[in-house]
């Protein structure tokens, strides 16, 4: 968790004072508890080496050279130009035309290039072309028009989440940033801001959607609460799991210092991911048992003993079914290299609510199921209790 920004130049600054604004920011962020100074990072700089290449339009115009063919000489010389694709042996490769490293090396190799003019001569670039060398920003960006600098910061799950991070590291920018000086959100965090809470109705809709799934099915609507009511059970699994993780964490930071930034779990849009599914594999898990115990009771077993016998019989399908995906999620709790921060917290947070919601799912499934039907059989009598009240 932390944030992605753009620093801009709203009112012409100049590139050295945007990067004096960015590097002070950056600074005060690194000293700030909460953010972890090892992720403070911006790409720009404002005293690069470069080459400045100006062109006398005057004097082009004269020699009959048209800009165009300047500039692509230059491109094709200095950067590159693409021409096709060869196949050969059995794979593709994609041709370039660009002038060979000894023949770019100096400043006097741009000015021996040459361009076609309009009378089909040959004319050199240096005659219209003056080249100096200079110190400026790398790299140029752009945001919404400004000349802007990218500054990124992740925050220290242990001490305050993805969102205090936003609004801190917003409040710092305000504070800091003199006139003609602003900041935007960009990336994930421009995301988060702008879908705002959707995840609360997100979760919602998602448990909606299963009920009146499992109504159709059951042609009730009682009976699916039985399901439903597993669901919290799976999120307090995995959100207990990345708590002990943490926990256990820090304390192995406590023992062995860290060689590098620390890494904590936090409530991300990659954990939210794990909570959806979750979500099916809990309801999966009751259906099963509910399933068996329905069947059972139209019958003629009791709603005790039906919800006891469903339990026995579908015990090992459901063991092995979670289980097997338990174990096969290991692989993304110890994950490793490149994206492993993604893999890991999706991990944590599905092996943890998986094995909650088999362990206690087990034996609360058969109570919910119990309470449920109960609940819905005295709803019944009253109901016939009073229409044949209305009858007499």
């Amino acid at each position: 968790a932390g944030f992605e920004m753009y620093v801009q130049d709203r009112g012409g600054l100049g590139f050295g004072e945007l990067n004096n604004q960015v590097q002070a920011l950056a600074g005060r962020l690194r000293q700030t508890p909460g953010f972890d100074p090892y992720s403070v990072i911006s790409s720009y700089q404002s005293n690069v080496p470069k080459i400045e290449a100006r062109i006398d339009r005057t004097k082009a115009k004269e020699q009959g050279l048209d800009l165009t063919d300047v500039f692509q000489t230059l491109q094709i010389y200095l950067g590159s130009a693409y021409i096709n694709d060869l196949n050969l042996f059995g794979r593709t490769y994609s041709v370039y035309a660009q002038a060979d490293a000894a023949f770019r090396d100096e400043i006097a190799d741009i000015q021996t290039l040459k361009a076609r003019n309009n009378s089909g001569a040959m004319v050199p670039i240096g005659s219209v072309l003056e080249v100096h060398e200079r110190f400026g920003p790398d790299p140029v960006l752009r945001y919404n028009g400004y000349p802007a600098a990218d500054l990124s910061a992740g925050a220290n799950p242990a001490v305050m989440s993805g969102n205090d991070a936003i609004e801190q590291a917003g409040q710092m920018a305000a504070e800091m940033l003199p006139v003609g000086m602003s900041y935007d959100w960009s990336g994930l965090t421009y995301q988060q801001l702008s879908q705002g809470n959707l995840s609360l109705l997100v979760f919602p809709l998602c448990v909606m959607l299963v009920f009146l799934v499992l109504a159709a099915l059951y042609e009730s609507w009682s009976l699916p609460l039985a399901v439903i009511l597993i669901v919290p059970m799976a999120l307090l699994a995995a959100v207990g799991g990345i708590w002990l993780i943490n926990f256990l964490h820090g304390l192995s930071l406590a023992i062995w210092p860290p060689t590098g930034p620390p890494t904590f779990l936090d409530n991300n849009i990659f954990t939210q991911i794990g909570f959806v599914v979750l979500m099916g594999l809990a309801c999966k898990n009751a259906i099963l048992i509910v399933e068996f115990a329905r069947d059972l009771e139209r019958q003629g077993r009791s709603i005790t003993e039906a919800a006891i016998e469903a339990s026995h019989l579908r015990l090992r399908p459901i063991l092995m079914t979670s289980f097997a995906f338990i174990m096969g999620v290991v692989p993304l709790v110890f994950a490793g290299g490149a994206g492993a921060e993604i893999r890991h917290v999706m991990g944590v947070t599905v092996f943890c609510g998986m094995l909650g919601v088999t362990l206690f799912g087990l034996w609360l499934t058969p109570v919910f199921y119990v309470l449920i039907r109960r609940l819905a059989e005295r709803r019944m009598e009253r109901e016939l209790a009073r229409q044949a009240g209305e009858v007499a």
